[in-house]
């Protein structure tokens, strides 16, 4: 068990989001974790390595790998963002040996928010509270890319007030994909109404996820559609104490 984490806040958390990331620092400050914050760091690298501009994506690999290198664990709210560290880092520097043996440390202590909790803290109750019916969203970065699935669900269950209902196919692509949403709109569109459909039919009132990008594509299209579902990172979730209020 560690007992300090150093953030990894993705770019959409820290631009548009930033609710994630506080709710996230009041979750592991509960805990009593000692947290640090590198205020240098920048992007993952992920949007230049999934457009195809590896040395772009390398260039902010190596960064990363810098400014982490001192950390005892490094914790992230996303699935996506994790999974590039973890995986795609060992392939960029595949041959640059010494390089390569970093980038291996540095996705050995890297987590995901959810997986940090249950895996590495062996915590699933953290007192949190919301009276509300919730679905919960299957990222395909989190579940197929870092086989994250049960971790999410199990301090979804723990939350007092809260009743889970599973939506069919919850691991079905919501369409976005980064920049796949702006290259195929009608695509993305397609599958992010089809995701829409499953949320409504559970009845749920609030739908929850680990990834950013994905509740951000739902929301929007929520929105568009005139749904009035809440739509919460489980982080903003958990760091509840009663229906609209954070600890």
């Amino acid at each position: 068990m560690t007992s300090s984490a150093t953030l990894f806040i993705p770019c959409l958390v820290d631009a548009f989001y930033p609710n994630v990331a506080k709710a996230m620092v009041e979750i592991l400050e509960r805990l009593g974790l000692s947290l640090l914050y590198p205020l240098d760091q920048t992007c993952c690298g992920q949007p230049a390595y999934n457009a195809g501009y590896h040395r772009e994506a390398r260039k902010a690999a190596l960064r990363f790998l810098y400014i982490f290198k001192n950390a005892e664990a490094i914790v992230c709210p996303s699935g996506s963002c994790v999974h590039m560290v973890r995986h795609h880092y060992l392939e960029l520097f595949k041959k640059s040996p010494e390089k390569l043996k970093q980038a291996k440390q540095i996705a050995a202590k890297t987590y995901e928010f959810t997986e940090y909790l249950v895996e590495v803290l062996d915590i699933t109750d953290i007192g949190a509270v919301y009276n509300g019916k919730v679905t919960y969203h299957e990222s395909c970065h989190l579940r197929y890319g870092l086989q994250i699935s049960k971790q999410p669900r199990q301090l979804i269950d723990k939350v007092r007030g809260c009743r889970l209902v599973e939506m069919e196919e919850s691991d079905r692509c919501c369409g976005f994909g980064g920049s796949f949403s702006i290259k195929y709109p009608d695509i993305s569109t397609a599958l992010v109404d089809d995701k829409i459909d499953r949320i409504v039919a559970t009845g749920a009132d609030t739908v929850v996820g680990g990834d950013m990008g994905c509740l951000m594509n739902i929301s929007g299209r929520l929105h568009r559609r005139g749904i009035t579902t809440t739509v919460y990172h489980i982080a903003e979730l958990l760091a509840m104490t009663s229906r609209g209020r954070k600890a």
